[in-house]
């Protein structure tokens, strides 16, 4: 039978206590077979020292897609996309159905993709809006062999679980009209780290 023994440190003046919880269920505390010092809640972990599979706690994530009809992109005017279909939303953050926005309630550095599709060949643009205005841009230009143009855009974003917002806009100067397609525009942004 494997003995368990608690050695006091002599040079240490405290009292080390042990106590439970308040608790009605049997509890056991299992110790691994090795040498080593027991982690706690203010335990500092270098990187260098991890080791195996680690799950960070989830944030907020979500994509989504136009869904319904083919959207209106007008000449020459900066659009907002309505993405009315959600594929996912891990927090009830996203938007999908009025201002089409992702406003995460957890503070942190967000990863935002979005992909804007046009129905015909034009030069077209796009961008994360944050908080109203545009804040990152792309240009995507198509072929005249092509039926469509489209634009992906990326980027790292803070949003502080509060009042920041993101929303997708796009933008194309063909000198008439175009739409951006049902089905073939997606918006997807997920915390990569907390603030």
């Amino acid at each position: 039978m494997s003995k368990i023994s608690i050695t006091p440190n002599p040079s240490g003046t405290g009292v080390f206590t042990i106590s439970s919880p308040a608790t009605n269920t049997d509890r056991t505390l299992t110790l691994p077979d090795e040498a080593g010092t027991v982690l706690t809640s203010a335990s500092s972990i270098p990187t260098s020292a991890l080791t195996g599979n680690i799950t960070q706690n989830a944030g907020p994530a979500f994509r989504s897609r136009k869904g319904g009809a083919n959207q209106a992109l007008n000449n020459n005017t900066w659009t907002k996309v309505s993405f009315q279909t959600e594929i996912f939303d891990t927090d009830n953050s996203f938007d999908n159905a009025t201002n089409f926005r992702f406003t995460p309630l957890v503070a942190g550095y967000y990863q935002i993709n979005a992909t804007v599709l046009s129905q015909f060949f034009t030069a077209i643009a796009g961008s994360i809006y944050k908080n109203g205005s545009g804040d990152v841009y792309a240009v995507g230009v198509g072929t005249s062999a092509q039926l469509y143009s489209s634009v992906t855009i990326s980027d790292i974003s803070y949003l502080n679980g509060s009042t920041d917002y993101v929303e997708i806009y796009a933008y194309q100067a063909s000198g008439a009209g175009t739409n951006m397609m049902d089905g073939q525009c997606s918006f997807s942004a997920a915390m990569v780290r907390a603030a």
